[in-house]
């Protein structure tokens, strides 16, 4: 039979598990929220990289098909002034040269097109914008994903330590919730900053 020092000392041992065992519960929920904002922050920029991915071909499908029926008409009317030099009437000549030039405006006008923003230039500068965009927000999914990872395996240390009483192992468990972070941070702020890919 234990004595009552023997008692006190379980009694002690036993608050004292319990108190560390609430506070690696607690870390556990802490990390598990920022496992939370950093999943919910990453579907969300895979979306927009998504979007801006599809948006970025489809103006590119726009500058093809405006390059084409530019080809198009510059050629009929290279075509057309060969044409012009061998016809002799007047008429017909003024006639094709008014054909010549109402082809070569809406050439011009499918290469620069400010006014509808477009123009094969205009498409060009947009697709390359979109094309930025989706980079932008490939780089924050790549991010957030680390953290993703470096909050899981936080997770998992962190449980390890109840069940070992291992306390480096909630501190490393705590050093990874920091560096997930620390990524979300900077997928968030600077996605740029560090190239993970």
């Amino acid at each position: 039979m234990a004595g009552p020092h023997e008692n006190l000392e379980h009694a002690e041992h036993a608050e004292h598990a319990a108190h560390s065992n609430k506070s690696i519960a607690l870390l556990i929920a802490v990390i598990a929220l920022f496992l939370a904002f950093s999943e919910t922050l990453g579907k969300s920029a895979q979306t927009s990289a998504i979007s801006y991915n599809v948006e970025a071909s489809n103006l590119w499908a726009f500058f093809q098909a405006k390059t084409i029926r530019m080809t198009t008409l510059t050629t009929a009317a290279e075509t057309r002034k060969i044409d012009a030099a061998a016809i002799a009437d007047a008429a017909i000549k003024d006639a094709m040269a008014k054909q010549i030039d109402a082809w070569q405006k809406t050439s011009a006008r499918y290469n620069d097109e400010p006014e509808t923003n477009e123009g094969r230039k205009q498409l060009a500068a947009r697709a390359k914008e979109a094309e930025e965009k989706r980079d932008t927000a490939m780089a924050r999914y790549h991010h957030y994903e680390v953290a993703s990872a470096a909050f899981q395996i936080g997770i998992v240390l962190a449980s390890a330590t109840i069940i070992t009483g291992m306390m480096a192992l909630a501190w490393l468990s705590g050093g990874l919730a920091v560096a997930g972070l620390i990524f979300t941070a900077i997928g968030f702020f600077a996605p740029h900053a560090v190239h993970l890919v």
